[in-house]
């Protein structure tokens, strides 16, 4: 084969990186979003008020817990530490098992992701994470929560999508 390149041969393990390095950007940029807006968020409504939007209101709260304030009786240093360790095995698991999932469940666990590090970045100041939609019926949130809530969605749809069908015994 001398004489011959291989340049149009694709490197192995190419696009197990292209998904991984597609997810890691992707979530970074939720993440950005996410604190621009939680940061938005603080400056507009630091005095107290609420902004009264119809079925939705902006709120500022500040949870020291995690979802529905769970554990927020308990010291910042361990849910930070519990909830950094959770999202850890999380990117490690969605990280390399990427190239396997489809395009659904990558798309759902890069939500979940984004969200996930938005909400735990925000909590490292010890105040807690900044909540602010409040719609009256259901917990104050933030859009890292909607990240992360649709993130579980699409990835157990996109999951039980490409579940091989199960035969009868």
């Amino acid at each position: 084969m001398s004489g011959q390149t291989t340049d149009h041969i694709a490197a192995p393990g190419r696009p197990a990186r292209t998904a991984r390095t597609v997810m890691i950007l992707c979530a970074a940029g939720l993440v950005a979003i996410d604190l621009a807006v939680k940061a938005l968020a603080e400056a507009l409504l630091s005095t107290g008020e609420t902004i009264d939007l119809g079925l939705m209101n902006l709120r500022l709260l500040y949870n020291p817990g995690v979802a529905f304030s769970f554990g927020a009786n308990l010291p910042g240093w361990v849910v930070i530490a519990v909830t950094g360790l959770i999202i850890t095995a999380m990117a490690w698991y969605s990280l390399t098992t990427a190239p396997a999932m489809g395009r659904l469940s990558r798309t759902g666990a890069t939500l979940l992701l984004g969200g996930a590090v938005g909400n735990f970045i925000d909590r490292l100041d010890g105040r807690g994470v900044v909540d602010y939609l409040h719609s009256g019926w259901f917990a104050t949130f933030n859009l890292a929560d909607v990240f992360v809530t649709t993130g579980v969605v699409l990835y157990a749809l996109g999951t039980l999508r490409s579940a091989p069908p199960q035969h009868g015994k």
